[in-house]
């Protein structure tokens, strides 16, 4: 795929023509107060001792928008006790779910206690989920434009308020250092980073966001006609009385206008080869971070995160969280 978004100049300089709605703040904290307000205490079991010995695995169970259950892992490292550590929260690219703790052993191997938030209405295409949306179980799900007739009942502002109160409940955990929380992810991940960075304030020290979706959105889905942005594009092809209601919804979960308010420090990337989440909205959400941050450009890089990052980002949290 050649090059096909803006300059790697413009890209730097590129804000987004998006404005911000009236109110955002509050119709927030209205949400999250909602959610808050109809929680039910954490539950953490110990899953399978026997295969992860000393890497202590817990399978939870918190509350998240409108007092939904959801499904996520606590893992801590080998030999860590009761040590309060750092801990990093982590959340799962667009269909897949939590999957299961060895695929998140780097992180514990690295010294840093885990928590995996499972991805409600989703799990259902490359890695397994247990949290459903709206009705029981995970799915092969299209969500995109789930409720997008108002903010309210759209899918992405009930995920959003899943995530903020995931970090609230990693926060909280035994063993953890409230003052030293990080939140990663890629792709739908890595919007989900930015928006609790953003919602939660100086709750989140650091934050990673790989190829961050729902950045820019209503010049994504005008821009590429890959999925599952072109969800949204086919949807308002026939729904054509539902364009301004819909576009306005998206204003409310859209990073690029909730990055203004991250005040932790970030480590973001981008592929400029990227049709899935163009370069441009990832700038676009990247340039309005005013908190110390950095970026990481691969000029052929597509929807993915060369292998090299990783350890990029494992010396980010070690020299700003510890270990």
């Amino acid at each position: 795929m050649p090059w096909f978004d803006l300059p790697q100049a413009e890209l730097r300089e590129y804000r987004t023509a998006a404005a911000e709605p009236a109110g955002l703040d509050g119709w927030w904290s209205a949400r999250l107060a909602g959610a808050r307000a109809a929680a039910q205490p954490t539950a953490l079991t110990r899953y399978r001792p026997d295969v992860y010995g000393p890497m202590a695995a817990y399978d939870v169970e918190f509350s998240g928008a409108g007092g939904d259950r959801v499904r996520g892992w606590y893992l801590r490292p080998p030999g860590a006790g009761d040590e309060p550590l750092p801990v990093v929260v982590r959340f799962i690219g667009y269909g897949g779910g939590r999957g299961l703790p060895s695929d998140h052993a780097l992180l514990p191997a690295a010294g840093f206690a885990t928590f995996v938030m499972d991805t409600r209405g989703q799990g259902g295409r490359w890695t397994v989920g247990a949290t459903g949306d709206l009705g029981p179980g995970p799915e092969y799900s299209t969500v995109m434009t789930r409720g997008i007739a108002t903010p309210e009942s759209y899918y992405f502002t009930r995920l959003y308020a899943d995530a903020v109160l995931a970090v609230e409940t990693a926060a909280g955990l035994d063993g953890v250092d409230e003052t030293r929380v990080a939140v990663s992810g890629g792709s739908q991940g890595g919007a989900l980073a930015l928006a609790t960075a953003a919602l939660l304030g100086g709750t989140v020290a650091v934050c990673h966001a790989d190829i961050p979706f729902l950045c820019d959105i209503g010049r994504a889905v005008t821009l590429t006609g890959k999925m599952p942005y072109a969800e949204i594009a086919e949807f308002l092809a026939q729904h054509v009385g539902l364009v301004p209601v819909a576009l306005e919804t998206l204003r409310y979960v859209d990073c690029a206008l909730l990055a203004r308010r991250i005040t932790a420090d970030c480590l973001l990337s981008v592929g400029l080869m990227d049709e899935v989440c163009p370069p441009s909205t990832v700038f676009a959400a990247y340039n309005e971070i005013t908190a110390p941050k950095d970026i990481a450009v691969s000029p052929f890089g597509v929807h993915a995160v060369p292998p090299a990052h990783l350890e990029r980002q494992l010396a980010h949290l070690r020299d700003r969280i510890g270990s």
